[in-house]
């Protein structure tokens, strides 16, 4: 599984003209699930989601998490991070999961870091959403299951 997270001071999603998800500070992420994925992955995502130091503390350092309350979660789900470019110039998405078996892992990353007290909204799974946010820093790191274990 991979996400994109990037600290936002707000981000929002809608599906044609209706917004379906919107958060004020906190990280937005867009989340990728892979051929091979399972649960592990989903917990190991939302753990990081939640608690990479992505926020400044008094002395302006990232020693903040989103447990320390510093604001919510959206999550967006992008099966075009498999995206492969190796070969040619149209990417290929043959290691992305099938929508019906990725579509659970993705909204059990959702349910993780809802248990762990973070509000989180969400855009609506295999639309063609307009997301927008305003970074903030920027500071955007890449997740990537498969590296963790």
């Amino acid at each position: 599984m991979r996400a994109v997270i990037t600290r936002v001071r707000w981000a929002r999603v809608r599906v044609a003209d209706e917004l379906v998800g919107a958060i004020d500070a906190g990280i937005c992420a867009l989340i990728g699930v892979g051929a091979g994925d399972a649960e592990a992955d989903a917990l190991w995502i939302a753990d990081k989601i939640c608690q990479v130091r992505f926020f400044r503390d008094e002395e302006d350092k990232m020693n903040r998490s989103l447990l320390d309350g510093y604001g919510s979660v959206l999550a967006i789900s992008q099966f075009t991070l498999y995206g492969d470019l190796r070969r040619g110039n149209r990417p290929s998405f043959s290691s992305a999961l099938e929508p019906k078996l990725a579509e659970p892992l993705f909204e059990g990353v959702c349910t993780q870091i809802r248990a762990r007290g973070i509000a989180v909204q969400t855009g609506r799974f295999g639309a063609d959403m307009a997301v927008e946010s305003l970074n903030d820093g920027p500071v955007t790191l890449l997740l990537d299951s498969t590296k963790a274990f």
